[in-house]
């Protein structure tokens, strides 16, 4: 549960909103293509303002969200307007970087190449020695030309352009939880927080106002730092978005960033969903509103304000019908399902309320202008262009069909009316392979892929001996 706000952020900045819909938006019906003379563009005006930027990390973001790529002389990045070449085998990676070659994507078809093109504005300063190093974000592409069907960046653009052509515009904001530890210490965290403690933040001050400065010098707008009251837990907040890319593109950034600086105050950063049993557990959460093409937030209620439009129950009924079968995406991993405790405001079923932490879809106090959905059921170590994807693909589908909407949460009163969510990764596993809605969203090669590799990772760590083994008395 959050406790604070960190009170030391510099929000004065124009920048930073509430949640509101933007004045300034306008609809996209074609977004993030690749235009070769914008890219060197970008170069000269990014260079005249770090003239002595030496090195460029160029990175994918695998199916795990983590960073594979390779450091880049200046004098080469020019060149990126063709392009470079990275192996398809990135996208058949396992959390330990091992290709899983059931894929069919390694050694079976001789680890080809595909052409990977920058993706323009993700050209900014790296946390650590900004001045002297940058990064860049890359997508990858079919030997074809058109986007490659198994990276996560992929999937989510192809669910936004048919959400835009459908004339539906997702405005999203993220929320981001963390624990930061010292590496000798990991089981125990760090410096205990106390609920409303207000100055819970300031153990972690010097390291907190790094990574808000690091991610102003990338244009991530951070709207607040919140003290959680587990030891050592905070949570960032990012300011909403009409370019859901682009947020998802920041959260991983983001990631980054927090490591990197607390690398260097020699401290851990971690994001995994569950680092300790007897914390609580880490989340991504996101907020999303829906406008038209006449900007209009169309989950906006037209009579009162406590009634919700029939949009926003359309979506509802959508997201959970499909929970249960995006649990192998909103959970992605063994060490995923031990954060979903009971008394730690974690979902444990598809569900929804209004003003309820417990459930898997919030709807928060705002005003009539800017009612939204908040959908809480994700990790903080999912691959944040899939959660989104997943998301979309939901409520596109109770958009576009008339679905039976459960009760809220608070009005269940038989067991019949609750729809548990897989509580492993087997099961979770077995019921995403088989959801013919979302191999229709997802693309049905991708379904197939994911769920190959999760199962091999699965089996991989099933099949180690545990330390709990070796000392029983058998």
């Amino acid at each position: 549960m959050s406790t604070l706000i960190y009170p030391n952020l510099n929000l004065q900045n124009s920048h930073f909103k509430a949640f509101k819909i933007s004045d300034d938006f306008i609809p996209q019906t074609q977004i993030h293509t690749f235009n070769s003379e914008l890219f060197l563009k970008e170069v000269d005006e990014y260079l005249s303002l770090y003239p002595h930027t030496q090195h460029i990390d160029i990175c994918l973001h695998d199916l795990n969200g983590h960073i594979r790529g390779k450091r880049i002389d200046v004098k080469s990045l020019k060149n990126l307007s063709n392009g470079c070449y990275f192996p398809l085998s990135v996208y058949a990676m396992s959390l330990d970087g091992k290709v899983i070659e059931e894929t069919g994507l390694g050694k079976y078809i001789g680890e080809p190449d595909r052409l990977c093109l920058p993706i323009l504005g993700s050209l900014q300063p790296s946390a650590l020695s900004p001045e002297l190093n940058a990064q860049l974000y890359l997508s990858m592409q079919e030997e074809d030309g058109s986007d490659c069907r198994y990276e996560p960046r992929n999937i989510l653009k192809k669910l936004l352009n048919q959400l835009h052509t459908n004339n539906y515009f997702p405005v999203m904001a993220a929320e981001l939880e963390f624990y930061l530890f010292s590496p000798q210490h990991q089981s125990e965290t760090c410096i205990e927080n106390q609920c409303f403690d207000i100055d819970a933040p300031n153990n972690y001050q010097q390291v907190l106002d790094e990574v808000e400065k690091a991610a102003l010098l990338q244009s991530i707008e951070i709207t607040a730092i919140v003290a959680e009251s587990s030891p050592g837990q905070y949570e960032l907040n990012l300011q909403h978005s009409h370019d859901i890319l682009k947020l998802c593109d920041q959260i991983n950034a983001l990631k980054r960033i927090v490591k990197q600086v607390a690398r260097k105050h020699d401290l851990t950063a971690c994001f995994m969903a569950k680092p300790n049993l007897a914390k609580a557990g880490s989340g991504m959460h996101f907020h999303m509103s829906m406008l038209n093409q006449y900007h209009e937030n169309i989950f906006s209620s037209e009579v009162e304000k406590d009634e919700l439009s029939a949009k926003l129950l359309s979506a509802i009924s959508g997201l959970i019908e499909l929970m249960p079968a995006s649990m192998a995406i909103l959970a992605p991993n063994i060490n995923s399902y031990r954060r979903f405790k009971i008394r730690h405001h974690v979902p444990l079923e598809a569900n929804w309320d209004t003003n309820n932490r417990n459930v898997a879809i919030r709807i928060p106090c705002s005003d009539v202008q800017n009612q939204r959905l908040e959908y809480r059921v994700a990790g903080a170590d999912c691959n944040p262009y899939l959660v989104t994807a997943t998301i979309l693909a939901g409520a596109s589908y109770g958009l576009s069909h008339k679905l039976p909407l459960p009760k809220p949460a608070h009005l269940l009163k038989f067991p019949d009316e609750h729809i548990l969510l897989a509580n492993n990764q087997p099961e979770a596993l077995k019921i995403f392979k088989g959801s013919l809605i979302l191999k229709g969203y997802l693309g049905a090669d991708f379904v197939e892929h994911w769920y190959t590799v999760k199962q091999a990772e699965y089996q991989n760590i099933y099949s180690q001996m545990t330390e709990a083994e070796q000392h029983w008395d058998i």
